[in-house]
């Protein structure tokens, strides 16, 4: 990178003092500046691209066929055998041991290797035209079957809650890798120019076990990491300007930093300098773009009896219209953490009243969400994916409640819209849903196919960091064609 001389001329270096006193005076003055709008262009601002090349970043490979991404992640690990995936006979053999020969050489969280069976009390209905056998928990999304794509054959590699989450999200298990949402804008960039290309959004009664690293950048310049965005009036902490520092200060102060940066940028050349520029520019203009984001009083009272919101409660169907609002503005990709599926048996964490309560927070919501992006016209440019991090055994947990430990040969998702076949159920498990013996989907074909959706080959996007490139999928991954329409 060429460098102009640290030197400047007289008249420079009397500019930049007038800048820096000016710059003083305003900050000192009025002791206040949106610390949030401060937070942000932090959060946003250490990369080296402008706001203009992040908007595209680089073109598709190919012709995409979905624009934005809506992620529903259901951290912990919901039980397939509950919800997606009826298996009569494990019902039949209940209480029995399970055969040697499908644990040996396996390691569990927490069983043995001689557990007991446990066969799935719920009882299963096949829906719409499709067929689609789902359980009595999700009646909603047993509705619109004919709408999504049933994925009973996923696999992963990580048994462990931080790990499989980090998998899932980032194709590895260590820290350090750039998330999917980070992959995706920095392909193919955003469409927002007021909003963050990827957006996060929590529900639950904790963060996910993992934490931010979840929607991280790793080794990609930090534009690209997710944004989180709060459940309260400020969207981001103090993003509001203080009482009494009006709009025309406020403007004049940034237009201040602007020019002292331009002088900077000028001076060393650095193309980080012209990020922290579009960086704060883009704090400033979501001091109006985040509020009016959460703002939902024009939405319909049919659509919010739709979602079951409640506009002034934080919930999972709340983040769920804030998705499908966010999709609308432009922002590449939106994930939405709903924890508290960690269902191993005991009074908080069973498949009685526990998993009934997780299944009516997101049910709902969900199936509401792929809805209103149908009826809006949106869902054919908008992928919808909900997956958690793995499944459940077969084998229950000896504790004082029905449970099930983490289980990574097979578990079920679904897909919807972008470029997604609907109203099929592809893959197949055993007479036990111990092992999938049909059209196995490993996490990094989900991977490779989402990528493959939003037009980009998970072969050739690449960031070369540590010496060689690295890519979302690692060393593997495979489009699964038919899951495409």
């Amino acid at each position: 990178m060429s460098r102009q001389s640290p030197f400047c001329d007289r008249d420079q270096k009397s500019s930049i003092r007038h800048l820096k006193l000016a710059t003083r005076r305003h900050f000192f003055a009025d002791c206040q500046l949106g610390i949030g709008a401060l937070a942000l262009a932090s959060l946003m601002g250490r990369n080296r691209l402008s706001a203009s090349q992040l908007k595209q970043a680089t073109k598709p490979h190919f012709k995409a066929r979905a624009k934005n991404v809506i992620f529903l992640f259901m951290a912990g690990g919901p039980s397939q055998l509950e919800l997606f995936d009826h298996k009569p006979k494990l019902k039949e053999l209940h209480g029995q041991v399970i055969p040697p020969s499908y644990v040996k050489n396996k390691r569990f969280a927490f069983l043995k290797q001689d557990a007991k069976l446990l066969g799935s009390a719920r009882k299963f209905q096949r829906h719409g035209a499709s067929g689609a056998e789902i359980s009595q928990l999700l009646p909603n999304i047993s509705a619109i079957c004919d709408d999504i794509s049933i994925v009973r054959s996923m696999k992963t590699e990580v048994f462990n809650h931080g790990p499989a989450k980090l998998f899932t999200n980032t194709g590895s298990p260590q820290f350090g890798r750039p998330s999917m949402g980070a992959w995706v804008t920095y392909g193919i960039g955003s469409e927002s120019n007021d909003l963050p290309g990827f957006v996060v959004l929590q529900s639950g009664p904790r963060g996910p076990r993992g934490g931010t690293p979840l929607w991280g950048s790793g080794f990609l310049p930090t534009t690209y990491q997710g944004v989180p965005l709060l459940n309260g009036a400020d969207p981001i902490l103090n993003l509001s300007s203080p009482q009494g520092f009006n709009g025309d200060r406020q403007k004049d102060f940034v237009q201040t930093v602007t020019d002292l940066n331009k002088l900077r940028l000028q001076e060393v050349g650095d193309p980080e300098i012209a990020t922290r520029i579009s960086a704060y520019e883009m704090a400033y203009r979501m001091q109006s773009s985040a509020p009016n984001l959460i703002n939902l009083s024009r939405e319909t009272q049919q659509t919010l009896r739709m979602y079951d919101v409640d506009p002034a409660v934080p919930s999972f169907a709340r983040n769920c219209l804030l998705a499908r609002r966010l999709v609308e503005r432009g922002t590449r990709f939106v994930q939405l953490y709903h924890t508290d599926w960690d269902h191993h048996g005991g009074s908080n964490s069973n498949l009685g009243k526990s998993l009934e309560d997780r299944c009516r927070e997101v049910d709902r919501p969900a199936a509401a969400l792929v809805s209103d992006l149908k009826r809006r016209g949106l869902l054919d440019s908008t992928l919808v994916v909900w997956s958690g991090e793995f499944g459940r055994t077969p084998q229950g947990e000896p504790r004082e409640s029905s449970g099930r430990d983490h289980h990574i040969e097979a578990y079920s998702m679904w897909m919807a819209g972008g470029g997604i076949k609907a109203g099929q159920a592809i893959g197949k498990t055993d007479d036990l849903g111990y092992y999938s013996i049909e059209d196995s989907v490993h996490v990094h074909d989900l991977q490779a196919t989402v990528l493959h959706l939003l037009g980009l080959d998970h072969l050739r996007l690449t960031y070369f960091s540590q010496g060689r490139d690295f890519r979302l999928t690692d060393v593997a991954g495979n489009v699964v064609h038919k899951l495409l329409s």
